[in-house]
């Protein structure tokens, strides 16, 4: 028998308060490895206490960087140069770590020790095949199971040399596995994307000191360089402030206040998509941190209407389809979804798990290879009482949390543990503005 967790979700009253999410997840990985390979000590603040980001902490510990942790929040990190980490004899186990994995797969390319990367059972299923082409074309040699997934064996290699690539899907995680491996490349790397996904890694290699290049869409830099320690302030998590926005815009009475959330423009296409469908969102004190664009995010309820996402900005919001859909199953009409077929290999198949749980929870949701129609059922709309399985996704099971809000009775939603590893302590803090999310252990077999 294994533990599991399950939640009960059900109506809670207005959404009232002032609210910050934890710190975001891309910028706490990229922060984590960038500071390891630079010269001297870099802190870190802000930092994400999930159980990805500690996972690619542990990791860069067995490679012999020293990491310390003085506070919740803060990390010190002991850079060992670009050169300078160390082979370890044991497995390196990102767990449920997706972007984790696929970083550290450019990361590790081009050392001078092989190397296994490994993950949960999760982890284990999601492909690493649009990672593991372009760095092969560098010169790589890493070797997976069937269907390009983990474990990944890298071999030891100190002759990568640069390329120029075309990305064939816009994802952030494979430009910035091929930069960092540029990083240990002979010449050039070029990375060119026709629909430009978010800049993290361009911005804070030009803040360590690296010389690069870039504009939407265009990425480039050479090998041979250094980096230098630099004090970094993480922002808070958009994808994890998406739920909360979506709670406050469905919940009649709502006056939200999210503070010193990330608004780098190539991952908010939520806020567009939701100011579409007539979300009244404003941006209050918009400001720099750390070197990323941030404001304050004050979300108000509206009655919503059903819109075609526009196709330019799928890319910016790919993680936060989930609350979309619950956003759409609640609006007015109909809500058509295109060009989203990354949703099908995330954590779970995200396209299938959403309509298969607001089915249930009584909204019709129409598949398509690349998206859906979400029949939203209007601002009187009511969801029904329903179990519900997350897939052991930590963003459906935030997502049918907050469609839960407006729910006549209650959604058993399956399968939770996972949302450890984005946003600890949701749940409290889904609480203390108005939601009702309580936690059951649950065992299976």
């Amino acid at each position: 028998m294994s533990a599991r967790i399950a939640w009960i979700a059900a109506r809670g009253g207005p959404l009232r308060g002032d609210l910050r999410v934890p710190g975001d997840k891309s910028i706490s990985h990229r922060a984590l490895m960038l500071a390891a390979i630079a010269e001297g000590t870099s802190r870190i603040g802000g930092f994400l206490e999930g159980e990805d980001t500690r996972a690619t902490a542990a990791i860069l510990r067995q490679l012999g960087v020293r990491i310390e942790a003085p506070a919740d929040g803060e990390r010190v990190v002991h850079g060992v140069g670009l050169h300078g980490l160390r082979g370890s004899a044991d497995r390196l186990d990102c767990g449920n770590a997706g972007t984790g994995m696929r970083l550290l797969c450019g990361l590790l390319a081009g050392q001078d020790f092989a190397c296994e990367l490994v993950g949960d059972e999760s982890l284990s299923r999601r492909p690493m095949g649009r990672v593991i082409e372009p760095l092969t074309r560098m010169g790589a040699s890493i070797a997976a199971a069937d269907g390009g997934r983990p474990p990944l064996r890298i071999a030891a290699n100190k002759a990568l040399r640069g390329i120029d690539y075309e990305l064939p899907v816009a994802s952030a995680q494979v430009k910035s596995a091929v930069l960092f491996a540029g990083l240990y490349a002979q010449g050039t790397t070029r990375v060119h994307e026709s629909q430009p996904t978010r800049d993290y890694t361009e911005s804070m290699l030009a803040a360590f000191g690296w010389p690069i290049r870039f504009r939407p869409g265009h990425a480039e830099l050479e090998g041979g360089h250094r980096l230098r320690a630099l004090d970094i302030v993480v922002p808070g998590d958009f994808s994890s402030a998406a739920f909360l926005i979506v709670a406050a815009c469905i919940v009649p009475g709502s006056d939200v206040l999210i503070r010193e959330v990330g608004i780098n423009r190539r991952r908010t296409g939520l806020l567009a998509a939701l100011r579409a469908m007539g979300a009244d969102i404003v941006e209050e004190n918009p400001r720099r941190l750390g070197g990323e664009a941030v404001a304050d995010l004050r979300v108000r309820h509206a009655d919503l209407h059903g819109i075609e996402v526009p196709p330019a900005i799928v890319a910016d919001m790919i993680d936060e389809f989930p609350a979309l859909f619950v956003a759409a199953a609640l609006a007015e009409g109909p809500t058509v979804v295109r060009g989203a077929a990354e949703l099908r290999v995330k954590e779970s198949d995200r396209i299938a798990g959403m309509a298969t749980g607001l089915h249930a929870l009584g909204v019709r949701v129409d598949e398509t290879p690349d998206g859906a129609i979400i029949h939203g059922l209007g601002a009187a709309g009511r969801l029904r009482s329903a179990q519900v399985d997350s897939r052991g996704d930590h963003r459906l099971a935030m997502a049918f949390a907050v469609a839960a809000q407006r729910a006549d009775g209650q959604a058993r939603i399956a399968d939770c543990a996972n949302v450890a590893t984005s946003f600890p302590g949701f749940m409290a803090l889904a609480n203390s503005f108005g939601m009702s999310v309580q936690a059951h252990p649950a065992t299976d077999s």
